[in-house]
């Protein structure tokens, strides 16, 4: 895999769209492929304009004092750009950067290495962060607050703090579950951007840059299809897109127009709203096995027959958000859109109330 110029910068530093993405062996990987359609600057990211004009901000007002700028947290399901930005932070400030998640770093002396190899200006990538251990967890405030560590000497009466000093660097954190980080590591983030699901109008976009970068000649009608079955999200959008190019090329001519698009689709049982299988499990779970809710979270999960964690993270919450189900103290409810979804006539009082508390550890019921 490598792209068609070696280096495809202009002068002026911003990246050209235009460059192909070229497989020598006729196929491609797509954890490569994914990487290479990756935005390499703030300029083509494509939609949250809010938090691309805030975080556009926080590191032109650093680059203008020559300094780091305050540590980024982003936030929000997976899929929506939070590595992405997390690289193009590093490349508006022309630093390295390092990348590591939450789930590696059980120990504080994991933290204590990766800290002490950093240099000036570097961006430190935290995947995951709200799995990192509470003790590794302690040693990042005072990283991230007064740039130094201090290691622990000995064991015991005997032991010795010895302060190590830190240049000073950039901490980038991403989280699917904003809620499980304590509040004095959140407080420390001067940057806070959560992400939301994207409009099919920026999908479109994504996929025609997409299309171009992967030289697939796609139709406009076809791509908006694509867009629309995303769920909102830029990476479901280019997996379906490559999906469809496959099929294309395999039943078709190799030119992705609506008919592909919708045979694909069906094919790969995304439908016509952008539910696939797990997001049909639930629903069916909810309503023909619990009669439509309340049920617990991880009795649904059983129902489905995955963790709770993957319901919970990724089928829940675009099912809320497009009002399939909601969640209240007692647990999830199908609406009436839900039933109507799966062709079935819902029963008196499905209709739940417009508005319902979410519960405090995160709508983990049952």
């Amino acid at each position: 895999m490598r792209v068609a110029d070696e280096d495809p910068r202009e002068g002026d530093g911003s990246f050209d769209a235009t460059a192909r993405i070229v497989d020598a062996g006729g196929t491609d990987d797509d954890g490569t492929v994914e990487a290479a359609l990756r935005p390499r600057r703030l300029s083509e990211f494509p939609g949250q304009p809010k938090v691309r004009d805030q975080l556009g901000l926080v590191l032109e007002a650093a680059r203008r004092r020559g300094s780091p700028p305050d540590h980024v947290l982003l936030s929000g399901p997976p899929g929506l750009g939070k590595t992405t930005l997390a690289m193009i932070v590093a490349a508006e400030l022309e630093q390295p950067i390092r990348v590591t998640s939450g789930p590696a770093i059980q120990h504080a002396g994991d933290l204590a290495s990766v800290l002490s190899s950093l240099v000036e200006g570097e961006v430190l990538f935290l995947d995951e962060i709200h799995r990192m251990s509470r003790p590794a967890e302690e040693m990042l405030y005072l990283a991230m607050e007064d740039f130094r560590v201090d290691v622990i000497v000995g064991k015991g009466p005997g032991a010795t703090a010895i302060p190590l000093e830190l240049p000073p660097f950039t901490v980038v954190g991403a989280t699917t579950r904003a809620g499980l980080l304590p509040a004095p590591l959140r407080d420390r983030f001067g940057f806070t951007g959560h992400l939301d699901f994207y409009e099919v109008a920026d999908l479109e976009r994504i996929l025609q840059r997409s299309a171009r970068l992967l030289s697939v000649p796609a139709d406009a009608d076809a791509l908006a299809e694509i867009a629309l079955r995303s769920r909102g999200t830029p990476r479901v959008a280019n997996r379906l897109l490559r999906r469809v190019r496959d099929w294309a090329q395999v039943h078709g001519s190799g030119h992705v127009d609506l008919t592909a698009a919708q045979s694909a689709l069906s094919l790969f049982d995304v439908d016509e709203v952008g539910l696939d299988r797990l997001d049909r499990a639930v629903l069916e779970a909810m309503c023909r096995r619990f009669g439509g809710g309340p049920v617990g979270l991880s009795t649904l999960a059983v129902a489905v027959g995955e963790e709770t964690d993957t319901v919970e993270t990724v089928a829940e919450p675009y099912l809320v958000r497009q009002g399939y189900i909601v969640r209240s103290p007692r647990g999830r409810l199908a609406t009436p859109m839900a039933w109507q979804h799966l062709g079935l006539t819902p029963p008196p009082g499905a209709q739940p109330p417009l508005q319902l508390p979410e519960a405090s550890d995160g709508g983990r019921f049952g």
